[in-house]
């Protein structure tokens, strides 16, 4: 089949990896890709939210199938747009995509499918100061959540009550994080660790994926700025089978059929992102409507069925019938970002990265090429994905291979996995 991928981060990347070793693949197309998965299939120069425009690649290149790697397209209706066409989507329809797209609806989603998460308040303009009184009420650290996307950067977590309703006024009237802080979530801050786990449905059958944790915190010990992730780990050594047996039954199993009670339609990937509280709890922080990134970089590697097959397979609700294979090896990635990220940093940076080697991928993020020279177009520029028998071995070689990349500025974190080892 011709396949058509939205997107050009990492996450992209490794997809496109993945399907490439899929017998099913005839031609891989990339909406627009990057310098890294361009090697792997041909790019087009289309914005994955150019419906029109992609309907055009869809209608002259003959492609069978598209897959969605980044949000924004899935919010605002790419499902909806290619349905009415005809042309299978790996992804939820706009309605549902709303899990991703607003805090609110996905609180009150939970809320009403008994899943559990923690407490919460909506705030916007109108019910500001009832806002400020509720953070009076309520011990700290104090948790704001822009209602809509923010490009994984739209949470703070505030210890002082002053900067709280300070940093509250910020995002509903300074508009901090655009329209997507006219409403503001105030959650309750559970105490715990995380992780996440990725749900393959058609609407109707789930494929539970390799689970992964991420690391959000751009300093190391987890300290500093929130970013779209530093880097991730997969399977988390804390999660075990009787952990992931009660997972699937009290959020995964509510989570499918209240979509499917709803009426709302999801050909595509859950992920769920969790933490296990100190009591021993389960809490859903967030759904996201598609792969996250960097964790897919740890779980495709993972997955020794078909990828393709699989997505393909969500799509066209047929996926009772595809058989999932898990690699038993622990997979590790490493971000390699560039100096001044997540706030102002410098592109176009000439890049040198070490020669590909078969023990551990490099997937290109914020990466172009210019007049045949490869340079830096991001603030997470490359990852680096290694397998091992266990996770120290993994991690050893992913940190190995991170600091052969040679761009100026470039940085990553040493301690990816470090509450591990």
């Amino acid at each position: 089949m011709n396949v058509l991928l939205l997107g050009s981060g990492g996450r992209e990347h490794a997809l496109a990896r993945s399907f490439s070793l899929s017998p099913r693949l005839d031609k891989l197309f990339l909406a627009p890709g990057n310098a890294g998965s361009h090697s792997l299939g041909e790019p087009v120069d289309c914005s994955p939210t150019d419906f029109e425009g992609l309907a055009q690649i869809v209608e002259q290149d003959h492609i069978d199938f598209i897959c969605v790697g980044p949000e924004q397209p899935l919010v605002e209706g790419v499902y909806d747009f290619f349905a009415e066409r005809d042309v299978p989507v790996f992804g939820p329809s706009q309605a549902a995509a709303q899990l991703e797209g607003s805090k609110g609806f996905a609180k009150a989603f939970m809320s009403r499918h008994n899943i559990p998460t923690a407490s919460y308040m909506e705030v916007t303009a109108d019910s500001l100061e009832e806002g400020m009184r509720h953070l009076e009420r309520v011990s700290g650290p104090y948790v704001l959540k822009a209602d809509g996307l923010a490009a994984g950067k739209g949470v703070l977590i505030l210890d002082s009550l002053d900067e709280a309703k300070s940093s509250l006024r910020n995002m509903i009237i300074e508009q901090q994080f655009g329209q997507s802080s006219a409403r503001v979530v105030i959650e309750e801050f559970i105490t715990g660790i995380e992780f996440s786990v990725f749900v393959l449905t058609d609407g109707k059958d789930y494929k539970i994926l390799p689970t992964a944790k991420d690391y959000k915190r751009v300093g190391e010990g987890d300290t500093g700025l929130n970013t779209g992730g530093m880097g991730a780990v997969s399977p988390p050594p804390f999660v075990s089978e009787d952990i992931m047996h009660k997972v699937e039954h009290s959020i995964i199993q509510p989570t499918i059929k209240g979509l499917h009670q709803e009426g709302l339609i999801y050909h595509g990937v859950v992920y769920i992102g969790l933490i296990l509280s100190e009591a021993g709890d389960f809490h859903v922080i967030e759904y996201n409507c598609r792969f996250g990134d960097p964790e897919t970089q740890v779980v495709l590697p993972r997955i020794t069925s078909d990828v393709l097959e699989a997505c393909w397979s969500a799509a066209t609700e047929n996926l009772k019938n595809y058989k999932l294979s898990i690699d038993t090896q622990c997979a590790s990635t490493v971000v390699v970002a560039s100096k001044g990220y997540p706030e102002a940093y410098a592109k176009d940076l000439p890049m040198i990265l070490p020669d590909p080697c078969h023990d551990a991928f490099i997937y290109h993020a914020g990466t172009k090429r210019h007049r045949d020279e490869l340079v830096s177009n991001g603030g997470r520029v490359v990852s680096v994905t290694a397998l091992g028998d266990d996770l120290k071995s993994s991690l050893t070689r992913a940190k190995e291979v991170a600091g052969q990349v040679q761009f100026d500025g470039a940085f990553y974190r040493a301690d990816i996995g470090y509450e591990f080892i």
